[in-house]
C-alpha cells in the first residue's frame, strides 16, 4: 500500500473512518475510527508494515474533547485571536476554535497524516484551519499566537516535561495557555488554574474507563 501522497492518505482516512460527532462536541463532525472500522484493530506491527504511524488522529481523545467543549462554550477565549492547537491530532480543538470565531488557527502535529485528517475534518465543519508538521518545540513559541491550546500532552514523561516547559515560556511572553487533561500520569498536580471539569465519554478500547473526569486548566 502506497501512502506517500496526500491523495492516498486522504483516501485511506476516508476508507478507514466514519464521519461522526464526538460525544462531548455533538455540533462538530469528524472522520473518526470506531469499533466497526478496520483501523481500530490494527496492531503497531501491522501499521508499520503499511507505513502508517499509530493513528492518533483517528480518535477524539478525552483531553481534546474537554478543551473543544470549553472553547465552544466560552468563545471569548479565542474570538478574533490567533490560535495554535498544539499536538492537534484529528484537529478537533482547532476546528472548535475556528467555529468559536478565532481570526487565525494553526493546527500543529509532527504526524503528517494529521494534515490530511485535519483538511477532511475542517471541510466537514465548514471552517479553514492551517496546518504544520514542523515540531514547534524546536523553536521558541510563536510570537504571533494569542492563545495556545493543548490537549492530552502528558502521557509520556519526557514529552510532558518538554511541552510544559515550552508552554510556560509562551505564557511568560503573554500568550494565553489552556490545557485539556483527563488525569494523565505526568500531568502536574500544582501550578495551574482549574477552569472547567467534564465527564467525557470515551471507549474502553482507548482508556481505562468508559467515562473520564477531564479538566481544562490555564497557566496562570
Amino acid at each position: 500500500m502506497d501512502l506517500s501522497t496526500p491523495a492516498a492518505r486522504s483516501a485511506f482516512i476516508l476508507e478507514n473512518t466514519r464521519l461522526q460527532s464526538p460525544p462531548h462536541t455533538p455540533e462538530l463532525r469528524l472522520h473518526l475510527a470506531d469499533e466497526i472500522t478496520p483501523i481500530w484493530k490494527l496492531t503497531e506491527e501491522a501499521l508499520l508494515e503499511i507505513g502508517l504511524p499509530p493513528p492518533y488522529w483517528a480518535f477524539a481523545w478525552a483531553g481534546g474533547q474537554a478543551l473543544a467543549r470549553y472553547v465552544l462554550d466560552n468563545p471569548d477565549v479565542v474570538a478574533g485571536k490567533a490560535v495554535v492547537d498544539f499536538a492537534s491530532g484529528s484537529g478537533l480543538v482547532a476546528i472548535a476554535a475556528a467555529r468559536a470565531g478565532a481570526a487565525r488557527v494553526l493546527a500543529a502535529d509532527i504526524d503528517g497524516y494529521c494534515g490530511e485528517a485535519l483538511a477532511l475534518n475542517a471541510r466537514a465543519n465548514g471552517v479553514v484551519v492551517g496546518f504544520t508538521d514542523i515540531d514547534l518545540l524546536d523553536a521558541p513559541p510563536p510570537g504571533w499566537a494569542d492563545v495556545i491550546l493543548a490537549g492530552d500532552i502528558c502521557y509520556e514523561k519526557p514529552l510532558a516535561e518538554r511541552v510544559l516547559a515550552w508552554l510556560a515560556q509562551a505564557r511568560r511572553a503573554g500568550t494565553t495557555v489552556l490545557i485539556g487533561d483527563p488525569g494523565r500520569s505526568y500531568f502536574p498536580r500544582t501550578g495551574l488554574t482549574l477552569l472547567a471539569e467534564y465527564q467525557v465519554e470515551t471507549t474502553r478500547e482507548l482508556e481505562d474507563m468508559a467515562v473520564k473526569r477531564t479538566c481544562v486548566w490555564a497557566m496562570p
